[in-house]
This record gives structure tokens, C-alpha cells and sequence, in this order.
């Protein structure tokens, strides 16, 4: 009898045991199910360059009118006289310096002016020059602002290598953020062997390769100075004429760019470039309808085949190449259909106002328009122009 009652005994521990053992490890299977749910994955990893400061433009962006976000888009040329009413009555998001406006200043008194400016500004204006150097310089040719004009790259580099080119670079770098500019509107990004060539005196003046290094030391140079850089002119100007004046057709093969004038601006997108510009040439084996500006396939060229996420800017819309070529009364819509995020302008009222008109009209997007203004946000609280 006991040996039966011990018999009992065990084999009730047993299963006992057993459910104990099943119970037990279904509950850390649940309990582990739980932790599951409850896991705070991270977001996942981006190229996108502005990335990070994507969040404090949405929070800007939430309180802004269609209006105000529509000004963002404009680089508009600079005018004393109008320059004021621009930022008050139609909100530009930054202005485009000439020569002209730095003849008769001063530091001192230029500085106070730029100044002024941004303090009528509810957001901070980006403030851009072409300051390239050599053949192309807006400040440093005047006595007031530099003992004497910057040396190109090119001869920079043909003189003391790297290590004068960097010096310059910091020096004007400086410079310009002192007056109050924070954006240079170079490097040129041009492959140009030929000195018979339009663009060959902007540029490095050497093969693809060796251009690529430049340009991306360019751009680290201006990076590590905390001011915006602008490689130009996407897809690349090869040979072609000058735009300022009309239309120029480029009919180079497509492999041309891919393997030769893509290899610098992908080279510059790799160290970090904020913005590129986009020339008006037509290049016929990618778009033969729209000059590069205006036309979505070029504009896709540098968001989906070099992976460019920052800002997208137009070469000026009143030029030449532009003007003889679509209605002056929607170039600006094209532009932003087309991908651009902000377009330089001489006719900023007109655009302005064609541009609501279009959004309004269901012409152009407000998802369009908000991912434009976002993306210029991001980049200007990422170069500290928001603080």
C-alpha cells in the first residue's frame, strides 16, 4: 500500500514537474513577447545630408503660410532699394550679390546693411555671392575689402599646391561670414581640358579625375569654415556657349557625363556639399524639350543616380538661355515641377506671385513646396544661418 501511495506520489510530482516547466516557459515566451512589443527600434539610417536637423524645420514649417513658405524659394537678386519690401511683403528666403552692391561700401558699412536685412527677415535669409577667384570675384576686387583679389584655384594650386589653396579658402571663407554672406556659389565643378572652351578659365583646368580630388577638397575646406559651398553647373558645361546670352545644346553622349563631368559633383556630394547649381544647357541625351534647369530627367540625374540630397538651385531664370526658351509666365513653375528647391531670380515679384497663383490652381503641389521649404530649412539651421 505505501509503495502504491509513494507510486502516486511521484508520479503526480512528475507531471506536476512537467506543466510547472511547460507553464514556466510559456510565460517567458510571453514575457519575451512583451519586451518585443514594446521595443524602441531606431530610425533607420539615412544619407540624407540635413538628416538630422529635418525635425526643427517641420516645427518651423508648422506655423508658416503658404506664403511665407513660397518666398523660401527664392534667391533673388539684390537690390537696395527693393530689398526690404522683398523680405516683408513676399518673405524671400535670400538674396544673390553682385559687384555692383559691394562698389561703394566699406566692411563696416556693408556689414550694417546685410545686417539690417536679416533683421526685417522673420526667417534668417541665406546671402550668396560668387566669389570664385580669378576671373570671377564680387568682393576682394575692391581695395575696401582685400589688398587684392583672390588668385583662382587653379593658379593657387599651380603655385604652392593643396596648402595655398586651403590658406585661401579659410581666408575667404572668413571673409565673406564677416560681411555677413553665408553662402559662395562655387566651386566650378566644370571638366575642362580646353582652354578654347567657354568655361575653361573657371575651371581646374584638368581631367576628371584630378578635378574630382579638387572639388572635394573644396568643399572640406569651406565645410570645416562652416560656410555653404554650390558646385556648378549640373550636368556639366563641357564646351558648350555662353548661356547669359542664349540657348546652348550640348549633344555629347550620355556615357560622357556619367563616366567624365559626373565623377567631380559626385566627388563633392561624398564630402558633403550643401547645394549644387544647375546649368541652362540642353542636353539633348537626357532632355532635348527643357534646358537642365527646367527639366525633371537632369534634376532626377542628381537625386537618383549620384544620391544628391541636398539643395537644388537654379542658375539665374532671367537669363537668356531661359527667357528665349519657355513663357516667362511659368519658367518658375517648370523649375519647381522639375525638382528644384530654390530658384535665382531677377523677376522675383512675377515668379512669386505665379507660383501661388499655380499652387492655389492645383498646378504645383503644396506636398511640392513643403518638401523644398523643409529641405532649406534643415540646411540653413545645419550651416548655423538658423541659430
Amino acid at each position: 500500500m505505501k509503495k502504491l501511495l509513494v507510486l502516486i506520489i511521484l508520479l503526480a510530482l512528475a507531471i506536476f514537474g512537467s506543466q510547472f516547466v511547460k507553464n514556466n516557459n510559456s510565460n517567458s515566451i510571453m514575457e519575451n513577447n512583451k519586451e518585443e512589443d514594446v521595443v524602441v527600434f531606431p530610425e533607420e539610417e539615412t544619407d540624407d545630408i540635413f538628416n538630422e536637423y529635418y525635425n526643427d524645420a517641420a516645427k518651423l514649417m508648422k506655423d508658416m503660410t503658404l506664403e511665407e513658405k513660397i518666398g523660401q524659394l527664392f534667391l533673388v537678386r539684390y537690390d537696395v532699394n527693393t530689398s526690404t519690401k522683398q523680405i516683408k511683403n513676399y518673405y524671400a528666403g535670400g538674396f544673390v550679390l553682385f559687384a555692383k552692391d559691394f562698389q561703394n561700401h566699406t566692411k563696416e558699412t556693408i556689414t550694417k546693411e546685410l545686417k539690417d536685412r536679416q533683421s526685417v527677415s522673420k526667417i534668417p535669409l541665406a546671402l550668396a555671392v560668387d566669389e570664385e577667384g580669378g576671373y570671377v570675384t564680387r568682393v576682394s576686387r575692391f581695395p575696401a575689402f582685400r589688398s587684392e583679389k583672390f588668385k583662382s584655384n587653379r593658379v593657387l594650386f599651380e603655385t604652392g599646391g593643396y596648402d595655398l589653396v586651403k590658406t585661401s579658402e579659410k581666408e575667404k571663407a572668413e571673409l565673406l561670414l564677416s560681411l555677413g554672406l553665408n553662402l559662395n556659389l562655387g566651386p566650378v565643378a566644370d571638366v575642362s581640358t580646353d582652354v578654347n572652351d567657354f568655361i575653361n578659365i573657371r575651371t581646374f583646368g584638368r581631367d576628371a579625375k584630378e578635378t574630382s580630388m579638387f572639388i572635394s577638397n573644396i568643399v572640406s575646406y569651406n565645410n570645416e569654415s562652416l560656410i555653404s559651398s554650390c558646385l556648378k553647373h549640373f550636368p556639366g558645361y563641357g564646351n558648350n556657349v555662353d548661356t547669359h546670352n542664349g540657348i546652348a545644346i550640348d549633344n555629347r553622349n550620355y556615357d560622357n557625363f556619367v563616366n567624365n563631368d559626373y565623377l567631380p559633383f559626385k566627388s563633392g556630394i561624398e564630402a558633403g556639399v550643401p547645394t549644387i547649381l544647375v546649368s541652362h544647357n540642353i542636353v539633348n541625351s537626357m532632355d532635348s524639350e527643357y534646358p537642365a534647369s527646367l527639366s525633371k530627367k537632369v534634376i532626377s540625374e542628381l537625386r537618383d543616380k549620384l544620391n544628391f540630397s541636398g539643395v537644388v538651385i537654379t542658375d539665374d531664370l532671367a537669363m537668356g538661355a531661359v527667357a528665349k526658351f519657355v513663357d516667362a509666365n511659368n519658367a518658375a513653375t517648370l523649375a519647381i515641377n522639375a525638382g528644384n528647391d530654390m530658384i535665382i531670380t531677377s523677376s522675383f515679384e512675377t515668379m512669386f506671385n505665379e507660383v501661388l497663383n499655380n499652387v492655389k490652381s492645383g498646378i504645383i503641389k503644396e506636398e511640392v513646396i513643403d518638401m523644398a521649404v523643409k529641405r532649406i530649412l534643415a540646411w540653413k539651421y545645419a550651416y548655423k544661418i538658423i541659430k
